[in-house]
């Protein structure tokens, strides 16, 4: 009885992680971001959905936005950009 006891402990142990329930997470993927991106040659404003790469003519303006439309707040706000 006891050999039975023992052997049910030990799966309950062993099984019971495996059962948990788990949080679901985006694995590789970084949210949507939207950035404000300003063209250093002529000083007009785009919102871009890709951080410009360093060493190109596209510097970006402010912080990433969460949504398009947050980005295209901050652009109508930005005084900067070349209208």
């Amino acid at each position: 009885m006891k050999k039975l006891l023992l052997a049910t402990v030990a799966i309950v142990a062993f099984s019971a992680p495996s059962l948990a329930a788990e949080t679901t997470k985006t694995v590789g993927q970084a949210p949507p971001s939207f950035y404000l991106a300003q063209d250093t040659a002529t000083l007009k404003c785009q919102i871009v959905e890709a951080q410009p790469a360093a060493g190109s003519s596209m510097k970006v303006i402010g912080a990433a936005h969460a949504t398009k439309a947050s980005a295209e707040t901050a652009l109508k706000a930005d005084k900067t950009c070349a209208k």
